[in-house]
Protein backbone atom coordinates (compact mmCIF):
# COMPACT_ATOMS: atom_id res chain seq x y z
CA UNK A 1 0.00 0.00 0.00
CA UNK A 2 3.08 2.09 0.23
CA UNK A 3 3.67 2.50 -3.27
CA UNK A 4 0.17 3.61 -3.96
CA UNK A 5 0.32 5.81 -1.64
CA UNK A 6 3.31 7.38 -2.95
CA UNK A 7 2.04 7.16 -7.08
CA UNK A 8 -1.08 9.10 -5.56
CA UNK A 9 1.35 11.75 -3.96
CA UNK A 10 3.18 12.14 -7.07
CA UNK A 11 0.28 12.14 -9.71
CA UNK A 12 -1.71 14.56 -6.90
CA UNK A 13 1.28 16.92 -7.03
CA UNK A 14 1.27 16.99 -10.93
CA UNK A 15 -2.14 17.32 -11.56
CA UNK A 16 -1.97 20.34 -8.99
CA UNK A 17 1.36 21.62 -10.47
CA UNK A 18 -0.94 22.34 -13.95
CA UNK A 19 -3.77 23.51 -12.08
CA UNK A 20 -1.06 26.28 -10.95
CA UNK A 21 0.21 26.42 -14.41
CA UNK A 22 -3.22 27.13 -15.68
CA UNK A 23 -4.23 29.69 -13.05
CA UNK A 24 -0.84 31.82 -13.75
CA UNK A 25 -1.72 32.00 -17.30
CA UNK A 26 -5.41 32.80 -16.49
CA UNK A 27 -4.56 35.59 -14.31
CA UNK A 28 -2.10 36.47 -17.12
CA UNK A 29 -4.76 36.31 -19.51
CA UNK A 30 -6.87 38.24 -17.98
CA UNK A 31 -4.41 41.02 -17.01
CA UNK A 32 -3.51 41.14 -21.05
CA UNK A 33 -7.04 41.01 -22.39
CA UNK A 34 -8.39 44.25 -19.65
CA UNK A 35 -4.91 46.21 -20.77
CA UNK A 36 -6.37 45.63 -24.00
CA UNK A 37 -9.84 46.22 -23.76
CA UNK A 38 -8.66 49.73 -22.51
CA UNK A 39 -6.99 50.39 -26.00
CA UNK A 40 -10.19 48.90 -27.88
CA UNK A 41 -8.12 46.06 -28.94
CA UNK A 42 -9.92 43.19 -26.65
CA UNK A 43 -8.68 39.63 -26.83
CA UNK A 44 -10.84 37.46 -28.96
CA UNK A 45 -11.97 34.28 -26.57
CA UNK A 46 -10.12 35.00 -23.84
CA UNK A 47 -13.74 34.65 -22.20
CA UNK A 48 -13.68 30.54 -23.29
CA UNK A 49 -9.88 30.10 -22.23
CA UNK A 50 -10.73 31.35 -18.57
CA UNK A 51 -13.97 29.13 -18.68
CA UNK A 52 -11.74 26.06 -19.58
CA UNK A 53 -8.80 26.98 -17.57
CA UNK A 54 -11.44 27.28 -14.36
CA UNK A 55 -12.68 24.08 -14.95
CA UNK A 56 -8.94 22.63 -15.60
CA UNK A 57 -7.82 24.48 -12.50
CA UNK A 58 -10.67 23.59 -9.91
CA UNK A 59 -10.86 19.48 -11.29
CA UNK A 60 -6.95 18.86 -11.28
CA UNK A 61 -6.53 21.05 -7.84
CA UNK A 62 -9.29 18.86 -5.87
CA UNK A 63 -7.44 15.57 -5.15
CA UNK A 64 -3.87 17.47 -3.95
CA UNK A 65 -6.33 19.51 -1.18
CA UNK A 66 -7.97 16.71 -0.43
CA UNK A 67 -4.86 14.48 0.17
CA UNK A 68 -2.67 17.80 2.32
CA UNK A 69 -6.07 17.75 4.35
CA UNK A 70 -6.67 21.39 3.06
CA UNK A 71 -10.10 21.63 2.61
CA UNK A 72 -12.49 22.06 5.72
CA UNK A 73 -13.24 19.59 8.02
CA UNK A 74 -15.56 19.82 10.89
CA UNK A 75 -14.92 17.47 13.30
CA UNK A 76 -16.19 18.80 16.56
CA UNK A 77 -19.34 16.82 15.99
CA UNK A 78 -17.38 13.09 16.09
CA UNK A 79 -14.52 14.14 18.44
CA UNK A 80 -16.50 13.12 21.54
CA UNK A 81 -16.84 9.61 20.42
CA UNK A 82 -14.70 6.80 20.86
CA UNK A 83 -11.39 6.23 18.27
CA UNK A 84 -13.81 2.98 16.63
CA UNK A 85 -16.79 5.22 16.27
CA UNK A 86 -14.27 8.12 14.33
CA UNK A 87 -12.79 5.36 12.55
CA UNK A 88 -16.36 4.16 11.19
CA UNK A 89 -17.12 7.35 10.18
CA UNK A 90 -13.95 8.31 8.43
CA UNK A 91 -14.18 5.15 6.86
CA UNK A 92 -18.51 5.74 5.63
CA UNK A 93 -17.56 9.32 4.18
CA UNK A 94 -14.69 8.59 2.23
CA UNK A 95 -16.65 5.38 0.72
CA UNK A 96 -19.41 8.02 -0.06
CA UNK A 97 -16.89 10.25 -1.72
CA UNK A 98 -15.24 7.41 -3.22
CA UNK A 99 -18.43 6.25 -4.48
CA UNK A 100 -19.35 10.05 -5.38
CA UNK A 101 -15.90 11.02 -7.38
CA UNK A 102 -16.74 7.19 -9.27
CA UNK A 103 -19.63 8.54 -10.82
CA UNK A 104 -18.45 12.08 -11.53
CA UNK A 105 -15.30 10.55 -13.24
CA UNK A 106 -17.57 7.81 -15.33
CA UNK A 107 -20.35 10.77 -16.46
CA UNK A 108 -17.16 13.39 -17.60
CA UNK A 109 -15.87 10.35 -19.51
CA UNK A 110 -19.36 9.78 -21.18
CA UNK A 111 -20.07 13.50 -21.49
CA UNK A 112 -16.36 14.14 -23.54
CA UNK A 113 -17.35 11.22 -25.91
CA UNK A 114 -20.31 12.48 -26.35
CA UNK A 115 -18.83 15.88 -27.05
CA UNK A 116 -15.79 14.11 -29.50
CA UNK A 117 -18.46 12.16 -31.59
CA UNK A 118 -20.72 15.32 -32.02
CA UNK A 119 -17.67 17.54 -32.55
CA UNK A 120 -19.11 20.22 -30.43
CA UNK A 121 -16.86 23.53 -29.79
CA UNK A 122 -17.04 26.87 -28.37
CA UNK A 123 -18.12 29.56 -29.92
CA UNK A 124 -15.54 31.91 -30.82
CA UNK A 125 -12.39 29.78 -30.71
CA UNK A 126 -13.80 26.68 -31.84
CA UNK A 127 -12.32 24.70 -29.34
CA UNK A 128 -13.29 21.10 -28.59
CA UNK A 129 -14.92 20.94 -24.96
CA UNK A 130 -13.79 17.04 -24.72
CA UNK A 131 -10.21 17.11 -23.58
CA UNK A 132 -11.22 19.11 -20.45
CA UNK A 133 -13.94 16.89 -19.95
CA UNK A 134 -11.68 14.05 -19.81
CA UNK A 135 -9.21 15.64 -17.61
CA UNK A 136 -11.26 16.22 -15.20
CA UNK A 137 -12.67 12.90 -15.42
CA UNK A 138 -8.80 11.80 -14.71
CA UNK A 139 -8.64 14.31 -11.88
CA UNK A 140 -11.86 12.47 -10.48
CA UNK A 141 -10.20 8.97 -10.90
CA UNK A 142 -6.94 10.74 -8.90
CA UNK A 143 -9.22 11.59 -6.12
CA UNK A 144 -10.52 8.01 -6.00
CA UNK A 145 -7.02 6.81 -5.59
CA UNK A 146 -6.86 9.14 -3.00
CA UNK A 147 -9.94 7.98 -0.92
CA UNK A 148 -8.36 4.89 -1.31
CA UNK A 149 -5.14 5.56 0.17
CA UNK A 150 -7.04 7.59 3.06
CA UNK A 151 -9.14 4.72 3.92
CA UNK A 152 -6.60 2.29 3.79
CA UNK A 153 -4.51 4.89 6.28
CA UNK A 154 -8.00 4.70 8.47
CA UNK A 155 -7.83 0.76 8.60
CA UNK A 156 -4.25 1.25 9.48
CA UNK A 157 -4.18 3.24 11.96
CA UNK A 158 -2.02 6.09 10.59
CA UNK A 159 -4.58 8.38 9.28
CA UNK A 160 -5.20 11.78 11.41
Amino acid sequence: MEWLTKQTEGLCSFLNVIAGCTLTCMMLLTTTDVILRFFKMPLVGAYELVAFGGGIVVGFSIPYCSLKKGHILVDSFITGFSSKVRMIFHLITRLMGLILFAILAWNMYRMGMDMLHSGEVSLTLEMPFYPVLFGIGFACLVQCLVLIVQMSQVIGGTYE
